[in-house]
């Protein structure tokens, strides 16, 4: 296995250091041209069809949608960005900026989004005139393997190099995975929880994503049509593949049981107890979600849960009354399916708290949703949730990655800071495959005197 690593390393680096000379220009071509692979309709459709007949996940027509979206959105954000030579001057301090590549980056990606990761990652990293090795799910290996095929056919149109972007071969191991990783010069891991433990106990650099459970408040203010509209689409969206799709919503009492109406006028349906208790027992087996259910149709979690009712059957998404969070209330934690917990709050203060209740059993440092008119509220998530991102009013699954609509970079990667126990708190983007030269130079003196520093506390608190 190490050979085959090695191998892979040789020819990635080989192909790197050519490229590292490459000039701006030079550089977007390569970019463009390995988002062309990806974003021109027939091998966008193919590779979604391979991506969900070879993982069994998430919906086709959804699945083009995100390769194109957050493809496109990704090239919007690096056209006219800087990454050759001198990217930024500051004159007062002295400072030039000089964009330099990390090496050969190990991309790990999950079955979830085989295609569009990859693709972002690659991109991504390409811009830094990096060279890029990926390790897919073994799922998704086969959608990686036409994605790669796809990008090598465009590479070769703009003349660059043919080892700039390689993948593990199958059968895709944890071994391989993790030799990869140990020779590569930068690790960018998506996916399991366990793979971005190894990631970080690699010992190369890496950045990781923490696990998502997103939670929404609706709040007394909200436009209860579009909060309903913009959930239900978060919700639905590619089976909720997404790690930012809503997995609870908390309703205040005061709107609750429009709120409710609302949902169900976009395809929710609320089952009773004896049906969440079946729905439970399906879905999660000796504690442990059932792959089963992950990305599936409600239709097909229905039947696998024995919920026999004709409206279930038909629901764009199941909902459930929750009002616990931790292990013994486990629709409170992520499901990966059209699955949702629902909460009531007597105000606000209760609202976020059962947030907070949800983030300490799951879900910490990725975002949190809100619906809202209240600038007040909309600020107190952001000081006092432990989240990364607070999202406004918008479906929540395109937003937290960076859409049209916002001023988020566009990313399938969202870091969760240390309260998902991950080194940083922004969406993962092409600075972060950088490494960075900083010429100084001398400039004016700028010694302060003590009372500058001091002299407000030595007035209050003296010497």
């Amino acid at each position: 296995m190490d050979n085959i690593v090695n191998a892979l390393i040789v020819t990635a680096r080989a192909a790197q250091r050519r490229y590292e000379r490459y000039d701006q220009a030079a550089v977007d071509a390569v970019v463009t041209a390995a988002g062309w692979a990806i974003m021109h309709p027939e091998r966008n459709r193919a590779l979604a069809e391979m991506a969900v007949r070879d993982t069994g996940l998430g919906v086709v027509e959804d699945k083009i949608t995100k390769n194109h979206r957050k493809t496109l959105g990704l090239l919007r954000d690096l056209k006219g960005a800087k990454s050759v030579g001198v990217i930024a001057e500051y004159p007062e301090l002295g400072i030039v900026e000089i964009a330099r590549p990390v090496g050969v980056v190990a991309a790990i990606t999950p079955s979830t989004n085989p295609g569009a990761t990859p693709a972002n990652k690659i991109i991504n990293a390409l811009k830094g005139r990096n060279a890029v090795i990926v390790a897919p799910s073994p799922k998704g290996a086969g959608t990686c393997a036409a994605l790669l095929d796809f990008i090598h056919a465009e590479l070769a149109k703009v003349g660059a190099p043919s080892g700039l972007v390689q993948m593990l071969p199958p059968p895709i191991t944890k071994e391989a995975t993790l030799a990869l990783m140990r020779a590569a010069d930068l690790v960018v891991a998506t996916g399991s929880q366990a793979n971005v433990r190894a990631a970080y106990a690699s010992g190369t650099p890496a950045f990781g994503v923490g696990a998502g459970n997103v939670a929404s408040i609706i709040d007394t203010s909200a436009d209860l049509a579009d909060a309903a509209a913009s959930i239900g689409r978060s919700k639905t969206f590619d089976n909720a593949t997404s790690c930012s799709s809503e997995n609870s919503v908390v309703i205040l009492d005061a709107v609750f049981d429009a709120a409710m109406a609302a949902l169900a006028g976009v395809g929710g349906v609320l089952l009773d107890d004896a049906e969440k208790v079946r729905l439970q027992a399906a879905m999660w087996r000796d504690g442990k979600l059932n792959p089963q259910t992950t990305a599936q149709s409600t239709a097909t979690i229905a039947a696998l849960a024995g919920l026999e009712r004709r409206a279930i059957s038909g629901a764009e998404f199941l909902m459930v009354r929750e009002d616990g969070s931790g292990p013994g209330c486990p629709f409170s934690g992520e499901k990966l399916a059209p699955v949702m917990a629902l909460y009531r709050a007597r105000d606000f203060d209760h609202a976020c708290q059962i947030v907070a209740d949800i983030y300490r059993y799951q879900g910490a440092g990725h975002s949190v949703g809100i619906h809202s008119a209240d600038d007040t509220h909309i600020l107190r998530l952001g000081m006092e949730l432990p989240v990364s991102r607070v999202i406004v009013n918008q479906i929540h699954c395109y937003a937290t990655g960076g859409s049209f609509d916002n001023g988020l970079p566009f990313s399938l990667s969202m870091g969760c800071g240390t309260w998902g126990r991950n080194n940083f708190s922004d969406n993962l983007n092409y600075r972060h495959y950088l490494n960075i030269t900083r010429i100084s130079r001398k400039i004016r003196e700028r010694m302060p005197a003590l009372d500058d520093i001091f002299g407000e506390y030595f007035d209050k608190y003296g010497k």
